[in-house]
Order: structure tokens, then sequence, then C-alpha cells
């Protein structure tokens, strides 16, 4: 059954300020969808981004019954499926129960976990074992079904990709232990690694009692006090305190093959920092691209990364190969990692990447950047192959793809709201690949968008408005009126500002 939406909150970029409990948690899920312009919308957990070759498979058969046939990956590694009919919560509800995807109905939408989607992949720890045990733990806990569905757990292998996402529970592994984080502060507590996600479960309990008067829908819509006391509380139960800023900025994993060796450890306070709450919680998920973060969802697009420049995300099917510049072969392969433009995956792409992971590792890591990383081995030829494959079916294989850190709102026409259909604007602004990335948005609401170093570009009545912006700081926008080669050349000009 289509559940009626209540509107959503304000972005914390917009007039409203932080969002409060002042209703019911409008956040979509498998058993409360969204309406949309498009149809019906739902939003399916995958903890840490992590599934199987048959879940992947359901995931498909689910978007093809119900819905318009594609998959929408989301800035928390899960998916939406659109174009949803009604009357189709009971079935849509059965099939995914069916393969494992709603294990629990009264927690469907505090399942929201995202994990570092290389670990164990590239010489970095491996992090599974604690995935499922913080999901199993959640769905036991007759308490963490009341989490909104914008409360978000985080499990970094100490990179600190997902550390730098702005979580309200963040466990950091660090050598035999693991770093507890609330919230977005710079204290961590050292806790014995097995422990770990039981903390996390504790301290999301914990949130919810302080939360209970303040109407907060997340650890930094706390009061003040309030968000310190808890910290104190949750640190009394683990241990002394330790000074460790947060990264500001993420970098999602690259386009092409990862294999040991190539872990990256982030230097505290300067690793990447998009923040994954999304702007409105009814809305449905937004496209970001790499670096990119608010759970938003994705419309389509025809056009594949440097296909043709003017693009129309209207169209048919991808029917074109994206620009990825030729890559040496490597020796062999832990895994492979693609991006999707404006997280939009056909049928047939989504086929051929169940397939690739079901004849090697067996599984698909969705990223919180709208990529996949696919597990092997590979040898190097395997990866090659797989890579050209994946390739011509539409997918980034390369980092150099203009397609890259560029991300935007659904946009006209799947929202009454936005001014734009700005996934056309933003494809047919396409250039080089720029040091920033760009978030396009068809309002003021700027449903999805990232946090972090970005350019935000906003359609208004008078034009777009372009504007710098860094964590909370923004600097003076520009404004640029209805002239398409003018506000190609301007979002062209910002992206690529020097640091």
């Amino acid at each position: 059954m289509l559940a009626a939406m209540p509107e959503s909150a304000p972005s914390p970029l917009s007039a409203g300020g932080p969002a409060l409990r002042d209703g019911g948690d409008a956040c979509p899920g498998t058993l409360r969808l969204h309406r949309a312009d498009d149809g019906a919308l739902a939003r399916v957990r995958v903890p840490g981004g992590v599934l199987s070759a048959d879940r992947a498979e359901a995931l498909l058969a689910a978007a093809g019954r119900f819905g318009d046939g594609e998959l929408h990956l989301t800035s928390r590694g899960n998916v939406q499926l659109r174009g949803l009919g009604a009357e189709c919560g009971g079935g849509l509800a059965e099939l995914l129960t069916g393969a494992g995807l709603l294990p629990s109905a009264a927690h469907e939408r505090a399942r929201n976990i995202v994990a570092s989607p290389l670990a164990g992949l590239d010489g970095s720890p491996a992090l599974g074992e604690r995935l499922a045990e913080l999901d199993a733990l959640v769905c036991a806990s007759a308490a963490a079904a009341s989490l909104s569905g914008r409360f978000l757990f985080a499990l970094d292998d100490g990179r600190g990709d997902v550390d730098a996402l702005g979580a309200d529970v963040t466990l950091i592994a660090d050598g035999d232990a693991f770093l507890l984080r609330i919230g977005p502060g710079d204290e961590v507590f050292r806790i014995p690694a097995a422990e770990g996600p039981r903390a996390a479960l504790r301290a999301a309990e914990a949130f919810l009692r302080a939360a209970r008067n303040s109407g907060a829908w997340r650890v930094k819509d706390l009061p003040d006090p309030v968000r310190s006391e808890l910290v104190r509380a949750v640190g009394a139960a683990a241990g002394p305190a330790e000074h460790r800023p947060r990264p500001r900025t993420a970098k999602a994993p690259e386009p092409g093959t990862h294999g040991p060796g190539d872990a990256v450890e982030t230097t505290p306070g300067s690793g990447a920092a998009p923040e994954t709450t999304p702007g409105s919680t009814d809305a449905p998920e937004t496209t970001p691209g790499p670096g990119y973060a608010p759970e938003t969802t994705p419309g389509s697009t025809d056009a594949l990364p440097g296909a043709h420049r003017h693009a129309n995300p209207h169209g048919p099917a991808h029917t074109a190969a994206p620009d990825n510049p030729p890559q040496a072969p490597p020796a062999s392969a832990a895994a492979l990692a693609v991006d999707v433009p404006l997280g939009r995956l056909t049928p047939g792409q989504w086929r051929l990447l169940t397939a690739t992971a079901r004849r090697y590792g067996g599984e698909l890591r969705l990223t919180p950047w709208r990529g996949i990383v696919v597990p092997g081995p590979f040898t190097g030829a395997e990866a090659a192959d797989a890579l050209g494959a994946l390739a011509a079916a539409g997918l980034i294989t390369s980092p150099d793809s203009p397609w890259t850190g560029v991300g935007a709102c659904i946009g006209r026409p799947g929202c009454a709201k936005s001014l734009a259909d700005v996934r056309a604007e933003a494809g047919a602004a396409l250039g080089p690949a720029g040091r920033l990335p760009v978030y396009w948005s068809g309002c003021e609401r700027r449903c999805g968008h990232p946090h972090g170093e970005w350019i935000d570009v906003v359609a208004t009545p008078d034009g777009h408005r372009i504007s710098y912006v860094r964590g909370e700081r923004r600097d003076p926008p520009a404004t640029v009126r209805d002239d398409p080669a003018a506000l190609a050349a301007a979002v062209a000009a910002a992206r690529s500002r020097a640091l």
C-alpha cells in the first residue's frame, strides 16, 4: 500500500535549520513508499552496501515486476526502485523478505549502515563480520526500531572514507580496536574490536533517550548541552577520550582495479567529507557522483560519460560507450570499481554486474558515492576483460570521465517542486573532470546536497546560482541567466578553482 508522505523537512542549507521531530518519520522504505510524480518510490536498505549475487538478482526482479525496471543507487549504499504502482507494497515486501532483504519489518528504515567499500580488499582490515553483527543487533533491539530513517551508522576501515560522511555513530578500525565517534565531534573512544558493534548500538539507544524531549532526528540536531552530555555518558562507559578530528572530505574508490597495498590511510582532519544525511526525508534520493553523500534518488540518463555533450537524461537506455581512456592491464586485482552516471542502472547493466560478481567474488558492494565495487580475485586478463565489458555497457571505469563528481537532484519531471530538469542541464554542462564535485539542485531545498567542499548550482526563477561551499561556509554566489554555454563555462571554472 502506498502511504502518504508529509512535507519534507528543510535542508540544513535552507532557511528552516535542523529538522526536528515535528511529525512522523517521512523517510521512505519498502513498507512505506514515497509518492513522486513518476510513480511510487521504494528505498531498500542494504547495510554496508553488500549484496550477494542472489540478492542482486532479487532486486532486479522487484524493479521489473513492480517498477520501471531500473535501479537507482543512493549515497548510503542503498537501492531505490521508481515508477512503482500504488498497490505494490504487499508483493514487494514479500519478494524482498524471501530474498533476505527485509529481515525485520519494524527495523527496515533503521538499518542505515555505511561501510568502507574496499575493506579487506586492498590491505585494509575486513569489516564483514562486524557489519553483519551490527545489523543483527539493530534488528534485535526494540528501541532501535524508533531510530529515524535519517540516523546513520558507519564502519570505517581506518582510511577515513566513511568517517567523513558525518554519521551519527561511527566505528573506525584502529589495530585491534575500534574508535567510537558520536556525531560530528572530534572526540573518539577506544574500545576492543569485539565490543564495537554492541557499543555502537548502545550509543544509538542512548541517543534515543537523549532525544526524547528535544525532537532531534540525529545527533547533530541535539541542543549543544544535550549532545555534550550524550558524548560524556557514552564515553564514561567506553573509556578515556582521544582527539581525532573527523576528516573533512572523502575520496571514493577510483574507477578501475584495486589490490593489496592500495589502501591509503587518511591523516585525521584532512580526509574527505561529504555528509550522508538526506536534505529532506520524503524526497526521492538524488544523484551525487563521487564525493557525495546525502542519501537521495538518481534520475535516469541516456548520456554516457562523454558519449555526447548535450544529453537528454529522459531518453532511452544507454546506447553508446563512455569516455574511459585505455588503462594498462594490471598483473592481478582483488577488486574492480566502477562509477554509475547519476546513479541510474539499466536492467542490462545490473545483469552484467551481477553476472560478473557471480563469476568471481560472489558479491557486489554498493558505495556511498553511487559506485559499485566488485570483489575478485581477478587475473590481469580477467580484470581487463571485465572492465572492458562494463565500460561498453555505459559504466565509468576511468577517473578521467567527465561524469566524475557530477550529481543532481531528481529535478523535473520527477519532482513537482523543481524549477528545472537539472539532470539534463548537468549532462549538457559536462566538461573535463574538475577538482571539486558539483551538485545541481532544482530548488532551494537542495534535496540530497553534499557536505564538505563542493560547488552548489541551484535553479532559481532568474537562472542558476553558483557558489563554492566549504562545510558550513559558502562564498558569495554568482548568478548565470538562461545561457547554457555561459552556465557550463561558469560551472567548469568553479570546479577547477585552486586549493
